[in-house]
This record gives structure tokens, C-alpha cells and sequence, in this order.
């Protein structure tokens, strides 16, 4: 690379502000009172993320009359669901390949549940008058090597074959770039129907308000701190007051789980993301994308790029960092180098692009799971659910998630709790250092492969018949 390239792209960060555009927002409401008592409720919900926030809502649409608690421990959405892309994906399984492999004999179940999920989803934005900047324009996987290319031609024939191929559409060299026209787009996958593209923090935002508006008592800056069983039911220490619940949803995600076992099946991963400044129409003609269409690109160290409602560009993945110990810190939020690198990549994407300058860089934690989507468990004689380890794509399936919880909550038989799916957990991760030790050799194959045609190692086709990965 070039030391005046690199100089150029590194410019364009020079105003770039360390927080997550979404959350950037003069109009972003007010967080709730914390609780400051002793209080008392049908159902405690902990977490004020879209796990947490699905959970409660769906709650009260099952039963108006259940007693609802929300705990969030700063304000909702501060976390992973207001830092991502806004991809709300209809995969349940993080994406069909995942899906295939390991649950092959639920595949077609999953892929429908999935598809109601997210239409329910559109309904609900719809119902509550969401204005979250909701578009199902679809995704399209591209390939930027001619090696992946020809896995997506092969991916999608072999999809057809199964009967799995419903709504999506492969382009080669020119289709895809009459879609967005990059240099480097050498084909690609385009499902229509089964992504819609969102402002994640308006969502939540838009989640909170209903709940409220449906009786849920929602307050912020209120940690669960310990979970213990007090008689026939449960309790809940926070900093100033404590909650007795009947039942208890656990949406704690990449944080501690207050049920301690539920601990060692995720890691923290951190991933990071650029914003750019908004595009005019020229630079927009530039590069097409008049479908607005969410892209990602098929290397294992991959990027995610949509356009938001005012024309930015959102770029980001590729580095997905493992901190030793696996400690979520506010420090690894932001880091520089990773923004540098995605700046550079950026402009060999669009080089139409070269003097744009991007307004927000920003990371955070994911929780990652060694099969990549999303477990589901019981504590407590039924009483406490919880579910976790969406591994980057949960906009879309913590709704799922929640009617998961709800469900082992009612101890109902429901085509959800007969999935496999739901039914086992992955392998959970090794401790120290084992874990940095397996994550660092698996990132370090991951990209030998990146840049070796595709091919796979001896370690990754280990972990490839083993079942474990890595991801964010």
C-alpha cells in the first residue's frame, strides 16, 4: 500500500467521532427511573436489549393481565442492539449454511420459522407505529475473489437441488455490479426477501415505548446483581432495591448470566464499525445501490456495508477481536487501528468514494457461541429461562429467542421447544488460556485461508468436523 493512500484514508477518520452513530441521536428518550424498593411481579424480564425487550412485550400480547419488570442495567439499547448494522435477517441459524449442516433434518422448519419471525417483526413496527426506518430490501452476499465466486455459484445450485433457493436470485460479474458497482465484485447471492435493513437504536427505542404504553414497568440504570430462590418464588438484588418474581427471562447476551453454568457456552467478541458522512447524489450515482440493498462480502474475515435512511454508507467487520479473559470493558469500544484498516479497505471498495470522510467510528461486544446461534436453557426448577449467543445476528432472531423463553417459561410443548435446536446446547468454550490460545490459532487459520484460495487447514477442518467455530 502505498504510504499516500494510506495517508489519504486515515484523513478521512480525522473527524470521526468514538461513538456509535445510531446512539447519536438528540432525540433519544429518557431513561426510566432506576428502582429504588423492594418490588414484586408475575414475570421479571433482565436486560433492556432486543432479547429483553421482545420478551417482555410478547409477555403482555400473550397475557394483558401478567404483571411485567424490566431490569436494564444502563439505559436500553446501549449495548450490542443499538451498536450493530441494523441486518434484521430471517435466519435463525446464522445463515442457511450454518442451518444445513448442523440441523439438516429441521432445516425447511427453521427456514419458515425464521421467515414468520421476521414478518412478525414488520407487523409489530407496523402495529406500534415503529418509525425505526424499516426497508426489506434484501441482501446480497458478493464475492470479491474468483474462488468465492465460484462457491456461490456452487452454494445456490446446491440450494435449488434441496428446495432451499425460495426468493433468492445469483448474479454474476455484471448483475451484481449493475446492483452496487464496485471493482471488486466479481458475483454474487441476492436473497430479496429474507433481510430488511433498520436503525437499530430507533427499534429499540420504539420496543421500549411499547412496552410502557402495554404496562410493562421498565427501569434503567438497574443492574441485576444476584439471583436466589426466596420461598416459592425467586429474587433479584439490585444496588437499591430487590424484585420477587414468579418467573424470571434472562437477556443478558454477552454479559454475565446470572445463572453461572450458562456462563462458559459464550465469549465476547468485538466488533467495530465506520459511519460515513452522508453521500450526495453524485456519489451516490457513483456507486448505484439504488436498491438499497444490505451487502456483505464472502471472505472468512468478512465486511457488512447498507446504506442508512439519509444516505451514509455503515462499513464494518473484518477484525473481530478477543480480549484475553473474555471481560467486556468499555475500553475495547474503540480501536483505532481496526478503524484505519476499515478505512482503507472501504476506499478499495468504492475508490469512486476517495474524499469522503466518515462522522462516527465505534465498536462493541458480541456474543459469541461456539455453533454461532442462538442456546436456550432452564434454571431454577423451570422458573428462570434464558437465551444467548446470536453471534452477530440477532436483530431478528432474539424475537425468536424471546417466544423460546416464554415458552420453556409456560413448560409449553410447542413446535419450538421440539427443535433440536432448542433442545441442545454447543460445546461450551475451554477456560483460559486454552480459549485465547484455540480463538487466536482459529483466527490466524481463518485469514490463511482468506488469502490461499479458500482452503481450509488442518485445524479448521478439525473444528469443521468437530462442530466449533468462531465468528462475529
Amino acid at each position: 500500500m502505498a504510504p499516500s493512500a494510506m495517508t489519504r484514508w486515515t484523513a478521512s477518520l480525522s473527524d470521526a467521532q468514538p461513538v456509535p452513530y445510531w446512539l447519536d441521536d438528540p432525540g433519544r428518550p429518557r431513561p426510566e427511573p432506576a428502582l429504588t424498593a423492594a418490588d414484586s411481579c408475575d414475570l421479571l424480564v433482565v436486560g433492556g436489549g432486543y432479547s429483553g425487550l421482545w420478551t417482555a412485550l410478547l409477555a403482555k400480547e400473550r397475557d394483558p393481565g401478567r404483571d411485567v419488570v424490566l431490569l436494564e442495567g444502563r439505559e436500553v439499547g446501549w449495548a450490542a442492539s443499538g451498536r450493530n448494522g441494523g441486518f434484521c435477517a430471517a435466519s435463525l441459524t446464522h445463515g442457511l449454511a450454518n442451518g444445513l449442516a448442523r440441523w439438516p433434518g429441521e432445516i425447511h422448519r427453521l427456514q419458515e420459522l425464521g421467515a414468520r419471525n421476521l414478518d412478525g417483526i414488520e407487523a409489530a413496527v407496523a402495529r406500534y407505529g415503529i418509525d425505526c426506518e424499516f426497508e426489506r430490501t434484501g441482501e446480497i452476499d458478493v464475492a470479491t475473489e474468483p474462488y468465492q465466486a465460484r462457491e456461490l455459484r456452487d452454494w445456490y445450485e446446491e440450494t435449488e437441488r434441496a428446495g432451499l433457493a425460495d426468493g433468492v436470485e445469483h448474479l454474476d460479474a455484471d448483475a451484481v455490479r449493475d446492483q452496487v458497482d464496485s471493482p471488486t465484485f466479481l458475483g454474487g447471492l441476492w436473497d430479496r426477501g429474507g433481510v430488511a435493513m433498520l436503525h437499530p437504536a430507533k427499534l429499540v427505542w420504539g420496543l421500549k415505548a411499547a412496552c410502557l404504553r402495554l404496562g410493562v414497568r421498565v427501569h434503567e440504570h438497574t443492574p441485576a446483581l444476584a439471583l436466589r430462590r426466596h420461598g416459592a418464588a425467586l429474587a433479584v438484588r439490585t444496588p437499591y432495591g430487590s424484585v420477587r418474581a414468579r418467573k424470571i427471562a434472562l437477556g443478558t447476551n454477552v454479559f454475565p448470566n446470572l445463572v453461572r453454568r450458562a456462563r462458559a457456552y459464550t465469549v465476547p467478541v468485538y466488533d467495530y464499525a465506520l459511519m460515513t458522512e452522508p453521500l450526495s447524489d453524485a456519489q451516490l450515482a457513483s456507486i448505484g445501490w439504488r436498491g438499497r440493498q444490505g451487502l456483505g462480502d464472502s471472505a472468512n474475515q468478512f465486511h457488512y456495508f447498507r446504506l442508512s435512511a439519509d444516505n451514509r454508507v455503515l462499513w464494518g467487520g473484518y477484525d473481530a477481536v478477543y480480549p484475553y479473559g473474555g471481560r467486556v470493558r468499555a475500553e475495547h469500544d474503540d480501536r483505532p487501528e481496526t478503524y484505519a484498516k476499515l478505512a482503507g479497505h472501504f476506499f478499495t471498495c468504492f475508490p469512486q468514494l476517495e474524499g469522503v470522510r466518515f462522522s462516527h467510528a465505534w465498536g462493541g461486544a458480541i456474543d459469541t457461541c461456539s455453533r454461532f446461534s442462538a442456546f436456550f436453557g432452564t434454571a431454577h426448577r423451570g422458573d428462570v429461562a434464558y437465551a444467548a449467543g446470536y453471534t452477530g445476528l440477532g436483530v431478528g432472531a432474539t424475537r425468536f429467542g424471546a417466544d423460546v423463553m416464554l415458552d420453556l417459561l409456560d413448560g409449553a410443548d410447542t413446535e419450538r421447544t421440539r427443535l433440536e435446536m432448542v433442545r441442545r446446547k454447543p460445546l461450551p468454550f475451554p477456560p483460559e488460556p486454552f480459549a485465547w490460545t484455540g480463538i487466536a490459532l482459529t483466527k490466524w487459520s481463518l485469514a490463511r485461508a482468506d488469502s490461499h484460495g479458500g482452503r481450509r487447514n488442518l485445524w479448521l477442518r478439525t473444528m469443521d468436523r468437530m462442530g466449533l467455530g468462531f465468528d462475529s
